[in-house]
């Protein structure tokens, strides 16, 4: 499949042609995004604002589908709007007319285009339209197929800043220690995320394009306010010094929190933790959720044993991943026979992952067997520690 994609440099367009060179190099094997049978016919014509039109003409003659992306919403005077999103699109058309190809054509479209939207009588909303209206006349001039989506506000990686999009504002100068100006918090906000948007022009590709009525549409969409897209990202930044991490079961939180991180600097890209250290080795928490529990590090000095506690409710799950060690478990209390209960042991390496839990009521500990190398060892706990209500009692295994 040869496929004509105009805008390719746009934001939509670089991650619609990054999935697609993964589909074309056949890294991308899912099912439901196979374009064709064999990934390497797969030919993508990519026009940009420094291409020709003669090239334009070149790649209207031999492609399969048409991806129309380009576009026009921030122009220095407003007639540009016409020509960028009426014109460009005319000459595409005309391109297509002119070769005799009736091949499928997309159009990315806005829903400022609608009569019913608060910007339909905006130049840009009037551009889109009439840029609408001429592509369903070529579709009833020449029968190809055609597949108009009128997208609301798209946002995710590689959207440029103070531009059109208030999340990749937010986003940058939330990422750069920037304010924010919000000026109506309770502003209603329609959103698509950039990859639900590239996941249905690829099953546009596949002939399986999501289609309401005359239209097309991305079918997920989040509807949210501006106040509480704004202090969603306004919160990202804290959760380095809390060690949390966003309700990832939150679709948009997720997705939010995904394009806020593309927009790191380079030296905000990595950062210290705490190690609390002491002579027998060091502990380290990654994260603390406060519904998933708490993650940590944990390394242990030659011959050190650690632990030696046990947990009402709170329960754990070790993973040795460097050096060799024993773990020892003890049921707390006494058998029927007044005898104490056994103890179970499991001796573990670095060598094969395993995960020995750490069972409620059970004392436990953590010894290094080794005399020269340190134990390293992940450590998942069921809730976060709480110094006010500590559920860890000592006694020795």
């Amino acid at each position: 499949m040869k496929i004509l994609i105009t805008g390719a440099k746009g934001f939509v367009g670089q991650n619609l042609c990054a999935s697609l060179r993964e589909i074309q190099a056949g890294h991308d094997r899912r099912p439901d995004h196979v374009i064709c049978a064999n990934p390497a016919d797969i030919t993508l014509y990519l026009y940009g604002r420094n291409n020709t039109l003669a090239e334009l003409e070149a790649f209207c003659a031999d492609c399969d589908f048409v991806l129309h992306l380009a576009g026009v919403n921030r122009p220095k005077e407003e007639p540009e709007f016409m020509e960028g999103n009426f014109e460009f699109t005319s000459k595409v058309l005309d391109s297509l007319k002119e070769q005799g190809n009736t091949c499928p054509v997309l159009l990315s479209s806005s829903v400022q285009a609608s009569l019913e939207d608060r910007y339909a009588g905006s130049a840009y909303g009037k551009s889109k339209r009439a840029g609408e209206e001429l592509l369903f006349q070529y579709a009833q001039e020449t029968g190809a197929k055609v597949l108009v989506y009128r997208l609301p506000n798209v946002f995710g990686k590689w959207c440029r800043p103070n531009y059109n999009s208030a999340v990749a504002t937010f986003c940058h100068n939330t990422a750069h220690g920037l304010p924010i100006q919000v000026n109506d918090p309770a502003t209603e906000m329609d959103l698509v995320y950039i990859d639900d948007v590239v996941e249905e022009m690829i099953q546009a590709l596949r002939g399986r394009a999501n289609r309401e009525g005359a239209y097309c549409a991305v079918p997920v969409h989040h509807q949210t306010t501006l106040g509480h897209i704004a202090d969603t990202i306004r919160s990202f930044p804290g959760l380095r010094e809390s060690l949390e991490v966003p309700r990832l079961d939150d679709p948009l939180t997720k997705k939010l929190y995904s394009t806020y991180l593309s927009y790191l600097p380079a030296e905000k890209m990595i950062y210290d933790l705490k190690m609390n250290e002491d002579a027998r080795g060091s502990f380290t928490e990654l994260i603390r959720t406060p519904d998933r529990g708490q993650f940590s590090v944990n390394i242990s000095k030659p011959g050190i044993t650690k632990g030696q506690h046990w947990h009402h409710t709170k329960n754990e799950k070790f993973v040795v991943v460097k050096g060799t060690g024993l773990i020892q478990l003890r049921r707390i209390g006494l058998q029927s026979d007044g005898s104490a209960y056994p103890v179970e042991e499991f001796r573990i390496s670095g060598n094969r992952f395993q995960v020995v839990e750490m069972i409620p009521g059970y004392t436990h500990n953590i010894i290094n067997l080794s005399e020269t190398e340190d134990l390293v060892t992940f450590m998942w706990a069921s809730e976060p520690f709480d110094r006010g209500r500590p559920d860890t009692f000592f006694e020795e295994v």
